[in-house]
């Protein structure tokens, strides 16, 4: 069924190239209404979805959006949090026909052993998966000095090839250890829809992502109060 999900994905990319896909079994046809999407086949499912450019993320009760910013204030991460869990999310350009996970998949494991943790290959809900521990700096918290300390933890991979897109999460926390903790995450990642855009891109380069409208019109007014003669600096948090 996973296999039938992402070749359902990249028999539509061919099929906008003209090229006939092979035949496949009925349980495949059932596979490819699952998600994450495609805006091409986005579902009308009256579900909200944060608009974050490529990514459009389910808002799903119970769950917390943080964004990450570089120093110019542009979006370079997104981490959806449930409870003590989080998912990670990101998207990347791939080639017109035939997925990136399988090597992808590859070279996560090879980092993770290489810094402490320790990934294996197993079956989930969206097909090959990895899991197991890596080896990570938490986030820092408000007003902290030094740096985290790096620790161990659990966590699962997920990938997902799409039609000239990979979709990667990452699930840490409780989440990533037992399947009753990880129901709202899954289904945070299965809701996702992919904004692939037509302009060519390098394969593996991370699509672009954007602020919401308002968290954007937000930081802008920030910023212009920021550049004000006599501004304060605002409070630490």
């Amino acid at each position: 069924m996973p296999f039938g999900r992402r070749r359902n994905r990249i028999d539509r990319s061919l099929r906008e190239r003209g090229v006939p896909p092979e035949p496949q079994h009925r349980e495949r046809e059932v596979a490819e209404t699952s998600g994450p999407w495609d805006s091409a086949d986005a579902p009308e499912d009256g579900v909200p979805r944060i608009d974050l450019g490529s990514i459009r993320l389910p808002g799903l009760a119970g769950t917390d959006l943080r964004v990450e910013l570089n120093q110019q204030q542009k979006v370079i991460g997104a981490t959806l949090r449930s409870g003590d869990s989080l998912l990670q999310v990101s998207a990347f350009a791939a080639p017109r026909a035939g997925g990136i996970w399988d090597s992808v998949r590859a070279d996560l494991a090879t980092s993770a052993s290489g810094q402490g943790g320790s990934l294996r290959e197993v079956e989930g809900p969206f097909g090959t998966e990895l899991a197991g521990t890596i080896v990570a700096a938490p986030p820092a918290q408000p007003g902290q000095t030094a740096a985290p300390q790096p620790v161990r933890r659990a966590a699962r991979f997920l990938g997902v090839d799409g039609p000239r897109w990979f979709l990667r999460g990452l699930i840490t926390g409780p989440a990533a250890e037992t399947p009753e903790a990880a129901t709202v995450l899954e289904s945070a990642f299965e809701g996702i829809v992919v904004v692939r855009g037509a302009e060519p891109m390098p394969v593996r380069e991370q699509l672009p992502l954007t602020l919401p409208p308002q968290a954007a019109a937000q930081l802008a007014r920030q910023q212009e109060a920021a550049r004000q003669p006599g501004a304060q600096p605002p409070p630490a948090t």
